[in-house]
């Protein structure tokens, strides 16, 4: 089980994050970052999946500025 940096773990506060991997759960992760992370978080993100999953990972549950942004960022 991949545990998230403590940069990033700072993002799941709601979580139990002894149970929160990345490997079981990626997409949560990707979205969460996606929508609240900073720029080291971000930057992590970026290194550990390629733009095509990235981008399959953008909902209609994410706000309409974070979407936005993603749209156009791996397009």
């Amino acid at each position: 089980m991949v545990k998230l940096p403590k940069f990033v773990s700072k993002l799941f506060w709601g979580d139990d994050l002894n149970s929160l991997s990345y490997t079981k759960h990626k997409k949560y992760i990707s979205q969460t970052i996606m929508q609240k992370g900073n720029l080291k978080a971000t930057s992590w993100l970026l290194k550990k999946q390629s733009k095509k999953d990235l981008k399959k990972n953008i909902t209609s549950k994410m706000d309409k500025k974070s979407k936005n942004f993603w749209n156009l960022y791996l397009s």
